[in-house]
């Protein structure tokens, strides 16, 4: 496997879930198996359903 191909490894299936804080509250950043942001929400539920109506996987970051 070519470092390429690596490095695409679930982009179109995966998003990161992480705690991060939007406009000075608490919220959620979901993330592209690259790390690029692609959505914030207010909770983690609510970016865990984002997620799966996107058709991707949410993972948990600690």
């Amino acid at each position: 496997m070519t470092p390429k191909n690596f490095a695409a490894l679930g982009l179109n299936e995966l998003a990161f879930l992480k705690p991060v804080i939007d406009e000075g509250k608490p919220a959620y950043g979901i993330f592209s198996a690259n790390g690029v942001a692609i959505g914030v929400a207010p909770d983690r539920d609510t970016a865990a359903a984002a997620t799966i109506q996107h058709d991707m996987t949410p993972v948990s970051v600690h």
